[in-house]
């Protein structure tokens, strides 16, 4: 995007945050927010500003009264949020300025999305910066002319004050409105141009070289220090990018499963998971994952939980499965409603202090531990140097991997964890005498959706019938009670009413959900409200164009936003190919195929300008070559790769002195068919490999080739093959990856478990 206004007469200076100022005493009466569900406009009901929702009422009166509007979007865990309440909307002197000059209007972003994705494109327009809150200025035509995050009462270290900012915009408005409205015009204009673009489809759906250069986009940012991406703070866990690596690393890609594995252990390690309770802080300020912003949303957990469920079955690493587990118990424990759905979040401040629940004094540590479990914990949890938060305190991180840690005290990974239990039950029972933050307990759909994934592929991937329960209580609740009156989907619930046209992302999750929990029960019943969802989605959003649009078109609308891109949450149109690739597979409909396939050219574009900012899509893309694939396979009269290629694993001798046990994979591969020798000849091609927990891998020499293709000779496996290696001792199984090709096409890749023959020993699991 381009920048189309300068700020005007306010200079603004968007990013750098401002020390705390505590909030104003005693309640005022209650504003027109006291009658919002939503926890964050609550939060302000008793400002002395006149705040409105957004809806007719505020609209009519800035048209009526002829004023600018002033909207304000944030969201209850939001922390620059609360602070701007305290200082500013708490203001009497402030709040009678808003009053006299604008229309105030107040927007949890959270509920209304769509106004969200609007007036922050503003912002960034305006401002070349985003953040919440988002404070931004509109005519009341609903065109913005100046913008901002977060203003302080008072200017200082480059910002303007909030005062400041009121006069100088009113001034404004009176002396030089036909500018000002210009201007807004053309911000409008430029918000539609990018929010609204509707391009010509593609006319075949991209190769796979498309989603190909996505992958290697997103490892060309990837932190070989630290995982992630970036190579500085603040460090975020990206989910998406995550998500396309896995599914590169499942087609073969040992660079990709690398970097997926590392990024996850390292995420486990830092202070970004909660090493007492369990569960994920939003990101860190720091590239070491050490110094978090401490709010948990329930989508950060989902999405990470399932990744680290999934990565543990593709490896059996036991840091991967305390990671899942640690996540999940954490969400059934403090973000599960008792009617079985989950709350939306949890607050990173308590009485205005960021992250006074988590961090600790030396002195509290001393207390709490007594002098033998201090000095067993320090190094452990890394307080055993100086402090690294604000105030002298610690956050608490694995500055070591709990195997090299077990490796440091001569101990088995199982008596490392039994050490620690006590002093851990001990900073637990100090840290639940503190008072708890604020918890944001509405149920969202998407959110929601986003959880029963995890809980029910988590459950099923660590038979782990409980998260199953809990997805099944979660899905049942939101089928149920978000409804309107005709029986279409609502998008928020909270205190027994539920509100809102469901937008694309609560169809997209909520629908990959439900193919979650139909896997892990086997009640084809969840695919039935799949496939119902799904024709909902299409007739109410769908665009004949392909793809979606995120809400249904509504006069207080600037636009009616149609993306693709990735941000902290998946893109919904992404989701939604891939259900609908997922939803040919399991009903052989050609109509989703056909919708799914439209979708992919329509946003070919994206893909192809911009490949990295649209992981998920590309893996979408992925998918849907994979699943072309193999109906040209099918077509041509051979039923797969797993039916061309037969494989056993067997256990072939004693454990070594460090417990690690012989195996052997043999493959017999049908004839006319070959699978790829490793290494493979061609950077593009998926090798053969074994995976899990295993070490010391031998693959054979590959038969050179030569194939149609290809222009030169091929190493590849046919007829029959054995590869050899090294499995930890009490391992049950090994992961077999491989692609099976004819002269002249190639199958999806494969990637199958293959239990090893034979009794493991019993014992420790090699971390």
């Amino acid at each position: 995007m381009r920048r189309v206004l300068a700020a005007g007469k306010v200079g603004l200076v968007v990013g750098a945050a401002l020390t705390l100022i505590g909030a104003a005493g005693g309640e005022r009466p209650a504003n027109r927010l006291a009658g919002e569900s939503s926890p964050y406009l609550q939060l302000h009901a008793h400002n002395p500003v006149d705040w409105y929702p957004w809806g007719p009422e505020a609209i009519e009166k800035a048209r009526r009264e002829d004023k600018p509007i002033f909207l304000s979007i944030g969201y209850s865990t939001c922390y620059w949020c609360h602070v701007m309440e305290r200082e500013a909307f708490s203001d009497e002197e402030t709040a009678a300025m808003m009053n006299r000059w604008f229309v105030n209007i107040k927007v949890d972003r959270e509920e209304r999305p769509e106004l969200d994705e609007i007036y922050m494109t503003a912002t960034q327009l305006l401002t070349r910066r985003g953040g919440w809150p988002n404070s931004v200025f509109l005519t009341p035509d609903l065109e913005p002319f100046y913008a901002g995050t977060y203003f302080p009462l008072e200017g200082g270290r480059g910002r303007p004050g909030f005062k400041t900012v009121l006069n100088a915009l009113h001034e404004a408005w009176e002396d030089q409105r036909d500018e000002m409205e210009g201007r807004a015009r053309e911000v409008a204009g430029e918000i539609r141009s990018y929010l609204g673009e509707r391009r010509r489809p593609a006319a075949e759906v991209p190769g796979r070289g498309v989603a190909e250069a996505a992958v290697t986009a997103v490892k060309g940012r990837y932190d070989e220090r630290w995982g992630g991406f970036g190579a500085r703070g603040p460090k975020f866990p990206s989910p998406g990018n995550l998500m396309l690596l896995r599914g590169a690393a499942d087609r073969g890609d040992d660079e990709a499963e690398e970097m997926v594995i590392a990024t996850l252990e390292q995420m486990g390690r830092g202070a970004i998971y909660d090493q007492l309770d369990g569960g994920f802080h939003r990101y860190t300020l720091d590239r070491e994952w050490r110094v978090p912003h401490f709010e948990k949303m329930l989508y950060d957990n989902a999405h990470l939980a399932g990744l680290l469920a999934e990565s543990w079955q593709a490896t059996r690493s036991p840091e991967l499965e305390r990671l899942a587990r640690g996540t999940l118990e954490f969400v059934l424990l403090e973000m599960t409603l008792p009617e079985g759905p989950f709350k939306s979040a949890i607050d990173a401040e308590t009485d205005g202090e960021e992250g006074a629940f988590y961090v600790w004094s030396g002195d509290e540590l001393q207390a709490a531990l007594g002098e033998e479990g201090f000095e067993l914990m320090a190094p452990l949890l890394g307080f055993d140097g100086g402090p690294n938060f604000e105030g002298g305190r610690h956050t608490l991180f694995l500055p070591r991997s709990l195997g090299d840690q077990s490796e440091r005290l001569e101990l088995d990974r199982a008596g490392l964890l039994d050490r620690m239990a006590t002093p851990l039950d001990r900073l637990r029972a100090v840290r639940r005498q503190r008072q708890f933050p604020r918890v944001d307990d509405k149920v969202l759909t998407d959110w929601n959706g986003m959880m029963i994934s995890a809980m029910a592929r988590a459950g099923r991937l660590l038979d782990e019938p409980r998260y199953v329960t809990a997805a099944v209580r979660a899905a049942r609740f939101v089928l149920a009670r978000l409804r309107d009156g005709d029986g279409r989907l609502l998008h928020t619930w909270r205190g027994g009413e539920a509100r809102i046209p469901a937008f694309l992302d609560d169809y997209a999750f909520l629908i990959q959900g439900l193919l979650a929990l139909a896997d892990a029960t086997g009640e084809e019943a969840w695919l039935g409200h799949a496939e119902r969802l799904a024709s909902e989605a299409e007739s109410r959003l769908g665009d004949p164009a392909g793809g979606y649009f995120l809400s249904e078109e509504a006069p207080d609308l600037l636009v009616r936003p149609k993306t693709v891109s990735d941000g902290a949450i998946p893109s919904g149109n992404a989701v939604m190919l891939r259900n609908l690739l997922e939803l040919a597979e399991r009903t052989a409909g050609g109509g989703y195929r056909r919708q799914a396939e439209l979708g992919l050219r329509a946003f070919a574009g994206n893909l192809e300008r911009n490949p990295a900012a649209s992981p998920v899509l590309a893996l979408a893309l992925l998918e849907a070559r994979d699943a072309s694939a193999a109906g040209v396979a099918g077509r041509s009269g051979a039923a797969g790769g797993m039916d061309v290629v037969t494989a056993a694993a067997r256990l072939d001798g004693a454990a070594t002195a460090d417990r690690w046990r012989p195996f052997e994979v043999s493959l017999q591969i049908a004839a006319g068919w070959h699978v790829n020798a490793n290494p493979a000849s061609m950077e593009f091609l998926v090798p053969t490999r074994i995976g899990g927990a295993v070490r010391d891998v031998a693959y054979p020499a590959g038969e050179r080739l030569r194939f149609a293709f290809a222009g030169e000779e091929l190493a590849v496996y046919s007829g029959t093959v054995a590869i050899s290696g090294e499995a930890a001792a009490d391992t049950t199984a090994v992961r077999l990856t491989y692609q099976a090709c004819d002269d002249d096409r190639c199958l999806p890749p494969v990637t199958r478990e293959l239990e090893l023959e034979g009794e493991p020993s019993a014992g420790p699991k090699s971390e």
